[in-house]
This record gives structure tokens, sequence and C-alpha cells, in this order.
């Protein structure tokens, strides 16, 4: 395996968690998120050798996942397809905790995919400049989107 192979692999193993948040946000549907996944690892594979390394490399993985997925989500939109029906429930827990984050995560999904992007990131812990970084806006731009989209969030639950 050559070296570019062998980082390339590394790099999967340490943000594969990332890439896959990132995709699962966009779709619920196993096969869909599988797909996504496969989609964001093509383009990382396909950006690796061009990365200059001006950002960190965790954010220039945050930067590629979502815009391959916002990307795809804007494709699938356009095509307006009926989503096959699943017949099973991803989320087979009842307890409180359990309704409360499935009941977030609808919420989430209901937003644009942009302000899912920033939503997902600061779900993750990120300061607003690294956030800022990622989506490509400015860090008051990022306080003032997290503030409306809270507020929305909130008005989907009345």
């Amino acid at each position: 395996m050559e070296k570019s192979e062998r980082e390339f692999t590394e790099l999967v193993r340490a943000h594969k968690a990332t890439i896959y948040s990132v995709c699962y946000l966009f779709s619920k549907e196993p096969q869909e998120v599988d797909d996504l996944f496969q989609e964001v690892l093509i383009n990382l594979w396909q950006g690796f050798e061009h990365f200059e390394g001006r950002s960190e490399l965790r954010t220039w993985v945050w930067r590629v996942s979502l815009n391959t997925c916002i990307t795809a989500d804007r494709k699938k939109r356009r095509r307006k397809s009926d989503p096959l029906e699943v017949s099973f429930n991803l989320y087979t827990d009842k307890d409180q905790e359990s309704k409360q984050i499935r009941q977030l995560y609808e919420r989430i999904q209901g937003l644009q995919p942009f302000d899912r992007a920033i939503v997902l990131l600061w779900l993750e812990g990120m300061p607003y400049e690294e956030i800022a970084s990622i989506v490509g806006i400015t860090v008051k731009n990022v306080s003032v989107r997290l503030y409306r989209i809270k507020e929305q969030l909130k008005q989907t639950n009345k």
C-alpha cells in the first residue's frame, strides 16, 4: 500500500464517526446513509492529494462531508421521488430520553440543509469559530443563525 493510501485509510478510521453522523443527519434510510457515506469517501479521496493543510484535517473532513450531503439532498429534493417505506422502527427504545432524542432529530430533519449542518456541528460541541470555518460564514453569522434555528425548533414544538 502506498503512503497516500495508508494516510487516507488512517483519515477514514479517525473520522468515520463524524462522516457517518453527517450522513445520518441527512437521511434515515440505511441504504441512503451508506450511499452518502460512500460518496463522501469518494470526494475525500479525490481531494486528498490537493489538501494543503490551510485548515485542520478535521475541519476539511467536516466541510467535505457536509457539502457532499447538502448537494445530494438538493438533488434528491429536485427529483421529488416518493421514499420507500421502512417496515421497522430504528428507535425501539420507549423510554422518555429516547423519545426526546427522536423528536429532536425529527425537528432537525425539517430544517434547511445548511441549518441542519450548523446544528450538527453545534451539537458536536464545536466552538463557533470552527463552525464558521467549516460552513464558510462569519462567527457572528453562526451565532445569529443558531439563535434563529433554536427559535424555529421551539416553534415546531407548539
